[in-house]
């Protein structure tokens, strides 16, 4: 209001007072002043709403905002109100032996200093592995004087000593105990057992929901540390499953559509395994020659190059020489050209209009193209290659979940979609429902958007999240 209209409504501060012990509750406060409290709060909706509407039109965003953005609340609402089940016990089990874990662990690393210390503290750890165990010479330092030992630091040191890598894993363990496994079942709603998170539309910049309270995005996938809190996600009852079905390598299929690079459509749309194909094309062999080492080192190149990795960053992650990380992009951009023509052609076009668009004409707004500071330049340089691809898969799994809301509506469906965390969708889905769900999810996203190479979307159920994903 105070930037569009130049207007400055009451705060509710000066209703009800502070936060703290003091502050009032609304039915404290006179009828008269809640009423012209709450008649400016609906006037100055509507004026920002006059004032938004052409502006939507202006921009070419109406069918962004109410074919998806709008219809989608509906989605989420149900979503939120339906909730996840939660098995506490799996939970509580998980606790004990994660924290029997992390008192192994701490011996283990006291053993390996040769001394006791504090774990937790970021400065006695620097003080152990650059004075005492001298892991590396003129360590860097914070601003306060201390050594810097965050995990970026940490992971490229992992290499020089044991005791990292126990660092690491004690971190690892600490933050998810903290984080998920102490405090999901503090999040249980008393009157209906489950968890309800909120999904947030208009937090990241890319289009992506997403959730807190708890944070569900942020549970680590591939360890086997996220593997103990996504056992204790769970189907309503006994008379449930809970299915999950997500989209394979959607980000890639979606670089495949926009660079239309003809090698890696034809590797989509022949079926073939995208990594293996690229590192068969990469290394020059047959792909029966393909070994899992060149698959492997494909996969981080298709990943990374999305993100705009360096030579330094896939040598890094893939702990080979800087030179071989070098042949491996050349290699990749030989085999891609369209790839590397597009990515230009984002920076290009960024540079010229100040922001960049997914496949549904969404914006992402990028202010730091042209700066003249290289290392933020070049953030801005990353985010203008990768978010018409993250943005445009955010956009496609928003459209299936709207579609599939109305399947399940039209049908009378008592399945419910209960969470969606980057490509994924889960359902708790009753068992004789099961193959009608099935065929709506799968056919909802992947005809969700036509692409020049297919969609794909892999399924799978048990009685956790552990077991359907």
């Amino acid at each position: 209001s105070e930037t569009y209209l130049k207007y400055k409504p009451v705060s509710i501060e000066e209703l009800i007072g502070a936060k703290g012990k003091n502050q009032l509750t609304m039915r404290q406060v006179p009828v008269a002043q809640v009423a012209e409290y709450a008649a400016e709060d609906a006037d100055i909706t509507l004026q920002l709403k006059n004032f938004f509407a052409p502006e939507l039109k202006k921009a070419g965003l109406e069918s962004l905002f109410y074919e998806m953005e709008m219809p989608l609340i509906h989605v989420l609402e149900e979503m939120e109100v339906t909730g996840i089940a939660l098995d506490t016990e799996a939970l509580k089990q998980s606790s004990q032996e994660l924290t029997q874990t992390l008192i192994r662990l701490e011996e283990e690393i006291y053993e390996l200093a040769g001394t006791t210390f504090n774990i937790n503290s970021t400065k006695q750890v620097g003080e152990i592995l650059f004075d005492r165990l001298q892991i590396m010479e003129k360590a860097k330092k914070t601003k306060t004087g201390n050594y810097t030992t965050n995990e970026e630091t940490l992971e490229k040191l992992r290499s020089k000593h044991p005791i990292i890598g126990k660092l690491l894993e004690y971190r690892g363990i600490k933050k998810l105990l903290s984080t998920y496994i102490d405090s999901l079942p503090e999040l249980i709603n008393p009157q209906t057992g489950k968890i309800h998170t909120s999904f947030n539309q208009t937090v990241a910049a890319t289009g992506r929901l997403s959730s807190s309270n708890p944070n569900l995005q942020n549970i680590p996938i591939r360890d086997e540390m996220g593997k103990e809190i996504r056992r204790a996600f769970t189907a309503d009852n006994d008379q449930c499953v809970f299915f999950s079905a997500d989209y394979s390598q959607i980000e890639l299929r979606i670089m495949a559509h926009l660079s239309e690079d003809p090698n890696m459509i034809e590797a989509f749309n022949s079926g073939a395994d995208i990594h293996a194909a690229t590192a068969a094309k990469i290394y020059n062999v047959p792909l029966e020659m393909v070994t899992g080492d060149m698959r492997r080192k494909a996969k981080t190149a298709n990943f990374g190059i999305i993100y705009g990795i360096s030579v330094f960053g896939l040598s890094e992650r893939l702990n080979i020489p800087r030179g071989e990380a070098k042949e491996l992009i050349d290699g990749y951009f030989k085999t891609y050209s369209r790839i590397k023509a597009y990515m230009d052609e984002c920076i290009h076009l960024a540079k010229e209009k100040g922001y960049v668009e997914t496949i549904f004409k969404r914006k992402r707004y990028l202010p730091d193209i042209n700066s003249g500071n290289a290392i933020v330049r070049g953030y801005a340089e990353r985010n203008a290659i990768n978010a018409p691809i993250q943005g445009s898969a955010a956009d496609i799994i928003k459209i299936a979940m709207i579609r599939i809301y109305k399947r399940f509506e039209e049908e009378k469906l008592r399945s419910k979609m209960v969470l969606q965390v980057h490509d994924e969708l889960n359902f708790n889905v009753y068992k004789e429902e099961k193959e009608q769900v099935k065929k709506i999810v799968l056919e909802e996203m992947e005809g969700a958007c036509k692409l020049r190479v297919p969609l794909i979307a892999d399924c799978g159920e048990g009685f956790s999240w552990l077991e359907a994903h």
